[in-house]
């Protein structure tokens, strides 16, 4: 896959250009694969300008159906194009074939379900007492600003965009450069759509912040909706209290699976292995913590060490790959720096790094690592390291495991492993985190709300509240 022309924008319903270009690189081997126009920050204004001017002059806004219609178009090319899309994620994200297929499994589902939504009046009415009677009306916000990450591109960018046009908003988007030719090509696929109106989505890349900041900033994009980091949340809260904008946050995580002494194993430690090593582990929601009963503590640590270690790391699109690269050399140089300055006192169990094999050498790959820690105040444990290394820590009572599991900033997910249903209830009840799975990980729901606790965001994406994330509610008062 070589793109010999760059990848553009696409604002006002119109695919444009501009005076900087940049290189999308193969995470696998280092080499181009393709260019991508950077853009500017009059091509940023003019975007918002476009989808101001749009939802105000526009029936988009009001009309219900013309929304349903385009997100099922939406969601038949996206089903369509499902092979080429996930090819081009596997080598330019550097995710494997099978999460790749994943990723765009969730997405047709997404749209669909909004499409659904978008004919689902949320309003009301009532005659309140002899002669008064109040309406209550669910418009739709303004200009929805949308920041996407490059670690799940097309789920996550249909996640926030998709409750927004269902709500009847105007969208700019802006999706990271790491992804910018998968980016593009899905872009296409939505402009195909012959009943989307021209200004309704816009869509930039960037490679840095300009555009992300003027989304932030501009008075003309009522509600934003981020999915990143923690640090980069707070400075988009910051930022945005000038215009006192919707703010929709999906941060960081350190997503704690809990084992007891009673779980099965045998489901337990793949589904483990698998919270630490899918998208390299670069995922808010990855696995990222392992807390242990004391009485199976040697015999998970033993599974644990020895299925890490066989994880066969290699190109996304390579048969028999386990675990893709890291998205970019830069990426993984944090997080060798993250490590280099965290350990302390760890414990090594998996050493996890750079791969020996030779032919992975330009690549950014990084082996599955596990590390012992014995106090929740390591470093290792309190920091989002977005990379497949996990902590291994023990507990030896209910409480402890609890306290241990909310000891960090975050809460965003968790897991509980125990054949006691009551206390896996209890435990989840417990925990501070916006989702817990119980005897499993990373099932993900349409019609059911996500979002973080604490410092891991604000808002919820999926579900009934999604959509209202980018609504305002008219009370009306008829005196009669």
């Amino acid at each position: 896959m070589t793109s010999q022309t760059p990848a553009r924008h696409y604002i006002g319903g119109e695919w444009v250009t501009s005076s900087t270009t940049g290189v999308s690189y193969s995470p696998a081997d280092g080499e181009p694969l393709g260019a991508y126009y950077e853009v500017d920050e009059a091509q940023v204004l003019d975007a918002i300008r476009v989808a101001k001017d749009t939802f105000a002059s526009h029936e988009w806004r009001t009309d219900r159906q013309l929304r349903a219609r385009v997100l099922n178009e939406m969601a038949d090319r996206i089903e369509a194009a499902t092979d080429e899309l996930a090819l081009m994620l596997a080598r330019e994200n550097g995710k494997i074939l099978p999460e790749a297929y994943f990723e765009l499994s969730l997405t047709p589902s997404k749209l669909r379900y909004y499409a659904a939504q978008a004919l689902t009046s949320s309003g009301r009415g009532d005659r309140v007492r002899p002669g008064i009677y109040s309406t209550l009306l669910a418009e739709p916000i303004g200009v929805a600003g949308v920041i996407v990450p490059w670690n799940s591109p097309v789920v996550l960018a249909v996640r926030s965009f998709a409750p927004a046009l269902a709500a009847g908003c105007t969208v700019v988007m802006k999706m990271a450069a790491q992804t910018a030719l998968v980016n593009t090509r899905f872009t296409e696929l939505l402009a195909d759509c012959p009943s989307l109106p021209a200004g309704v989505l816009n869509v930039f890349n960037e490679s840095g912040s300009v555009g992300a900041k003027l989304l932030v900033s501009s008075p003309d994009v009522a509600a934003l909706s981020y999915t990143g980091s923690t640090t980069v949340g707070r400075q988009i809260m910051a930022d945005a209290g000038a215009t006192l904008k919707r703010l929709s946050l999906e941060l960081g995580g350190k997503t704690p699976m809990i084992v007891f002494e009673d779980a099965n194993l045998d489901a337990a430690v793949p589904t483990i292995v698998a919270g630490i090593t899918t998208f390299a582990g670069q995922f808010c929601m990855a696995g990222s913590r392992v807390l242990v009963h004391e009485r199976v503590a040697d015999e998970v640590k033993a599974r644990l060490a020895e299925a890490l270690s066989q994880v066969r790391v290699g190109p996304g699109d390579a048969e028999g790959s386990q675990m893709g690269p890291l998205v970019d050399l830069a990426g993984r140089q944090r997080l060798e720096d993250l490590i280099a300055a965290s350990r302390g006192d760890a414990e090594v169990i998996v050493p996890g790094g750079r791969p020996d094999d030779e032919s992975l050498a330009r690549g950014a790959y990084y082996r599955p690592a596990l590390y012992g820690v014995p106090d929740t105040d390591s470093p290792l444990v309190q920091k989002e390291l977005f990379g497949p290394v996990a902590t291994f820590e023990t507990f030896g009572t209910e409480e402890e495991a609890v306290r241990k599991a909310n000891a960090t900033e975050y809460g965003l997910a968790a897991a509980v492993w125990t054949a006691d249903g009551a206390r896996a209830l209890r435990v989840a009840g417990a925990l501070d985190a916006g989702t817990v799975w119980t005897n499993g990980w990373a099932v993900v729901l349409d019609q059911f709300e996500e979002g973080g606790y604490k410092q891991s965001g604000l808002g919820r994406l999926n579900g009934n509240r999604a959509l209202e994330e980018f609504q305002e509610y008219k009370h009306i008062v008829q005196v009669v």
